[in-house]
């Protein structure tokens, strides 16, 4: 007998919001919180506000596609074009285009010294590897590498950079590189991919909890503040043994029902997850903390004068 699959509570459900200027106003303000750890992955990756831009164009079209077809409106230039704010040129180009993988567009200036460096025979020895470059005044030097690709930026700023990134150091007056190539390990891929996925579910079912009508995900935090670092890290150590308890009764159910379900035609997917993240908070009147962090709240307790002074991310007290 052919079970009917429950119904799927990512299939239009009801909006709890609508479009307004006050909405727009809310949302912007956590955005800049929630973007800030994204922009902090970019640029360390390489990624200019440009290029992130031009794929933004992208992401916005296909969310106004999908709220417009949830709307069981039909999405033309016009209406995906009102929605997004995006040119209807632009709207028709990304429309009609074939989809491909997001250009990395033009590289970091730092990356294209490097790679000449490495792949242009006047800057490598005899054995192929790059040779060691004075700072200045010769001709194949570090400076004469930069001002080849540009006169813009100095060519001291580039070597601050490469020497951040690790790829180069000092000897002496002599720039040594360290690193053959800028290509990511195939480790870092695998982990790159993997946290997309996990920030992208979490995002989208925080996403969900606070714009749709439907039932509601688990998505929960504990909050605590004025700790020392030891107790950070007992809290970790208690949050890993939490995380090792959680991914065993919840994997032994899933192997479960992936066996019961097996003969039907389910087609729904889930992942669980849990993070740890701590991190300075700047005293009172000595500026902000990092971009995105929690700020402190007046009149919150150190969490060993009481239990309850523990936090728990504000949520709706009928929520799960």
């Amino acid at each position: 007998m052919k079970r009917t699959p429950p119904a799927n509570r990512s299939s239009a459900p009801e909006a709890r919001v609508r479009a307004s200027a006050e909405h727009a106003a809310l949302a912007l303000r956590e955005a800049r919180a929630l973007m800030a750890p994204v922009a902090l992955w970019l640029v360390r990756n390489g990624v200019s506000y440009p290029t992130f831009a031009e794929l933004l164009k992208t992401v916005f079209l296909d969310a106004s596609r999908g709220e417009l077809e949830r709307a069981g409106t039909t999405p033309t230039q016009s209406a995906l074009s009102l929605l997004s704010g995006l040119h209807r040129k632009d709207v028709r180009d990304l429309t009609q285009a074939p989809r491909t993988s997001p250009s990395p567009g033009r590289p970091p200036l730092s990356s294209q010294v490097f790679t000449r460096w490495l792949s242009d025979s006047r800057y490598r020895a005899a054995d192929g590897a790059p040779r060691p470059l004075p700072r200045a005044g010769a001709k194949r030097s570090f400076e004469g590498l930069c001002r080849e690709l540009s006169n813009d930026v100095h060519p001291r700023a580039v070597l601050d950079e490469l020497m951040r990134l690790g790829v180069v150091e000092l000897d002496g007056d002599l720039v040594v590189a360290r690193a053959t190539s800028f290509v990511p390990s195939a480790r870092l891929d695998e982990m790159t991919a993997l946290f997309s996925a996990n920030a992208g579910d979490h995002l989208a079912a925080a996403v969900h909890n606070l714009t749709s009508e439907g039932a509601p995900f688990l998505e929960q935090s504990v909050y605590a503040d004025g700790l020392t670092t030891e107790s950070i890290e007992l809290l970790h150590q208690a949050a890993r043994q939490a995380w090792s308890q959680a991914f065993d009764a919840v994997v032994g159910k899933a192997r479960e029902r992936v066996d019961c379900d097996m003969a039907t035609e389910g087609r729904e997917r889930m992942r669980f997850g849990t993070y740890f993240f701590s991190e300075a908070v700047a005293a009172p009147g000595h500026g902000a903390g990092a971009p995105g962090a929690a700020p402190p709240r007046p009149g919150v307790r150190r969490a060993t004068d009481k239990v309850s002074s523990v936090r728990r991310s504000t949520r709706p007290k009928s929520r799960p």
